[in-house]
């Protein structure tokens, strides 16, 4: 008898946990993808007023976590598609990276190009 009434005090409670568990994953994916595209916006906007040092900064730390979860597989916040499309945009990572450490205004419009191209393939 006592094994039944806590079975029936455990099971709404277990049930419940088990939501929460769910919506804060959904809510950390989320983050994560807000935190991306935060990461390409501000090199852009950085980039266009001529502050290349801190566009060059977050332009790899947004490159870093795009790897990140392209290297994760099924656990990423990716799709496969996703992360079938993401492939070129590592290509020009590096050069990337070296107009903006060379404060070259082409950086802007190439982290602009990239910028509207993760969109398009991450989604808005």
């Amino acid at each position: 008898m006592l094994l039944v009434v806590f079975l029936l005090g455990f099971i709404p409670m277990w049930l419940r946990a088990r939501q929460c568990s769910s919506g804060l994953a959904e809510a950390e994916s989320q983050l994560r993808q807000s935190r991306m595209q935060n990461d390409l916006a501000s090199a852009v906007i950085n980039a266009r007023r001529g502050d290349y040092e801190p566009a060059r900064q977050t332009a790899s730390r947004f490159f870093s976590a795009l790897r990140e979860e392209a290297d994760k597989g099924d656990a990423s916040i990716l799709t496969q598609a996703q992360r079938e499309g993401i492939k070129p945009l590592f290509t020009q990572r590096d050069e990337i990276i070296t107009l903006l450490a060379r404060n070259d205004p082409a950086s802007a419009d190439r982290l602009s190009d990239l910028y509207v191209s993760y969109h398009k393939l991450a989604g808005s």
